[in-house]
């Protein structure tokens, strides 16, 4: 039986995916990988360690498929936006110990970023106007003005999954998806901007011919090289030669895996650590605030804009730590054998949600906001904490952090829709949102119908319709994404609900604004 590998590199871990071509997961496999935070908003990994992750994962998850892997006909990658910094040889260049990457949520580039949107360079308006820390182009400013000498020395500056798809394949080419959304590539035009890089103070990469971030840019889905080779097979216990497939994202890669046959119809929502909304058009959409317009960056053809919250599953974690009662829970939590906020949804069951946080409201911004304020310095509003020290008031503050994301959802959809781009329904996906409480809650808050993909694994779904696009089972993503990817469940809007979640709604876009205006008193 033919069967595709989809590889998914989060931030904490990587997985692999085993699925047949209708989308059913055989088997999957996972490997945790380390991160290392320090002062500073620095957040590091190493190239190294997620590779011998991911090889692991995929040889759990062929044991686990019991598959022949012969029957392998492609592999498809996604991975965090992080950055990945390569020496002589491809050798990893470290930026402090053994760690050469620079993750996503890495904010050292604050100041690079605030300085590159000063000059006001066209380039920005399909960023939303405003460059995040986030992205690479800051990141890399960062590393010429405080290492300058390492700087010098990189032989490739990569995407994570750009540097994925490199090692298993040998192929340089990027993603589209990657350049595009995060390193300023314009898709439409095919190329990147000269004058852009020369403003910033990165004109090197002009002089060099942009060989070091990238001169061949393809769509995801695209054969890379001759496909796996000798090294990478024997790493992954697989046979040379099965094709890969350039990559994307991992936000954009659960979009392909869940908004099916109707992206313009659907906005994906990926609910994990962070979460990225996408949403496809036909024409470009510029959104203050909401980053794209992209070309083909996510399906290709259509164009994309990316918003989303710097953190959402990590911003939950975060604010219920600080309540008296969090160690208590989290031990009743491991009993049970689950997360905490897996464990507080179970114990919101029977209980009227807006009666729960009535008084309690939670911007959950610990990090910025990515959309539709693209703000990276606010941080994170409580209001309404009494003396409550109990599980239930533990309970509260999970269900108003989760309330205080739906508005934060609800504002990238109102602000699409007042630039013309209007979605019928919203498809989510991602571990955090795989509670029917998070499902309905999130409905209530939006005022739209939440749906839930078929997949039990829409990101690694989305990894496998690449890699079956480039063994050719399928002739074009949208193909694969018709003949893989299926919906379930919908969560309608309760209409009583939404009346009353308006009016917190109001009462939070007010608290986002004193916390916007207090970060410099």
């Amino acid at each position: 039986m033919a069967c595709v590998i989809g590889i998914d590199v989060g931030t904490g871990s990587a997985r692999a995916g085993i699925f047949d071509l209708s989308g059913a997961m055989l088997g999957s496999g996972k490997c945790a990988i380390a991160l290392h935070k320090g002062a500073g908003g620095i957040v590091e990994q190493s190239s190294e360690d997620i590779w011998n992750a991911v090889c692991n994962a995929v040889k759990s998850a062929v044991a686990a498929a019991a598959v022949d892997p012969a029957s392998v006909r492609g592999i498809g990658f996604d991975a965090t936006c992080s950055l990945v910094i390569l020496g002589e040889d491809g050798m990893p260049l470290p930026v402090s110990e053994d760690r050469n990457i620079i993750v996503w949520m890495d904010h050292r580039a604050l100041d690079q970023a605030e300085r590159i949107n000063a000059m006001g360079h066209d380039v920005l308006s399909y960023v939303g106007g405003r460059i995040s820390p986030e992205m690479e182009t800051p990141k890399l400013l960062w590393l010429k003005e405080n290492m300058p000498d390492l700087y010098a020395q990189a032989w490739q500056f990569m995407d994570l999954t750009d540097f994925l798809t490199w090692r298993a394949s040998g192929d340089l080419a990027r993603s589209i998806c990657t350049v595009t959304c995060k390193w300023t590539y314009l898709g439409h035009e095919g190329r990147w901007d000269d004058s852009y890089f020369r403003a910033i103070g990165l004109g090197d990469l002009v002089d060099q011919g942009f060989e070091r971030i990238g001169t061949k840019v393809v769509d995801a889905g695209t054969a890379l090289g001759t496909g796996l080779t000798a090294h990478a097979a024997a790493d992954m216990g697989l046979p040379a030669g099965i094709p890969v497939g350039a990559g994307l994202i991992d936000a954009h890669a659960g979009g392909i895996g869940s908004v099916c046959d109707a992206p313009q119809d659907r906005l994906a929502y990926v609910f994990g650590t962070s979460s990225c909304t996408m949403t496809s058009t036909s024409e470009p959409a510029f959104v203050s605030g909401v980053w794209g317009p992209y070309f083909s960056a996510m399906v290709p053809g259509l164009w994309l804009n990316e918003g989303g919250q710097s953190a959402a599953g990590a911003a939950i974690d975060e604010l219920i730590l600080h309540h008296p009662f969090a160690p208590e829970a989290q031990a009743l939590a491991d009993k049970d054998g689950l997360s905490l906020p897996d464990w507080l949804a179970k114990e919101v069951e029977g209980r009227d949600v807006l009666q729960a946080v009535q008084g309690l409201h939670v911007v959950p911004e610990p990090i910025g906001n990515r959309a539709p304020h693209a703000d990276p310095n606010t941080r994170a509003v409580i209001s309404g904490i009494g003396m409550e020290r109990d599980k239930d008031s533990l309970v509260a503050l999970y269900l108003a952090s989760l309330c205080g994301l739906g508005y934060g959802l609800r504002q990238i959809i109102e602000a699409q829709a007042r630039t013309g781009t209007h979605v019928k329904e919203v498809v989510i996906s991602g571990g955090a949102g795989r509670s029917s409480l998070v499902r309905q809650v999130l409905a209530d808050a939006t005022g739209l119908p939440i749906c839930a993909p078929k997949a039990e694994e829409p990101v690694l779904l989305g990894s496998a319709i690449l890699g079956a696009i480039a063994g050719h089972a399928f002739h074009s993503v949208a193909d694969g994404m018709s003949a893989m990817s299926s919906l379930s469940a919908m969560y309608q809007p309760d209409p009583t609900a939404l009346a009353r979640h308006n009016a917190r709604f109001a009462v939070y876009e007010t608290l986002q604004a004193i916390a916007r205006r207090a970060v410099d008193v």
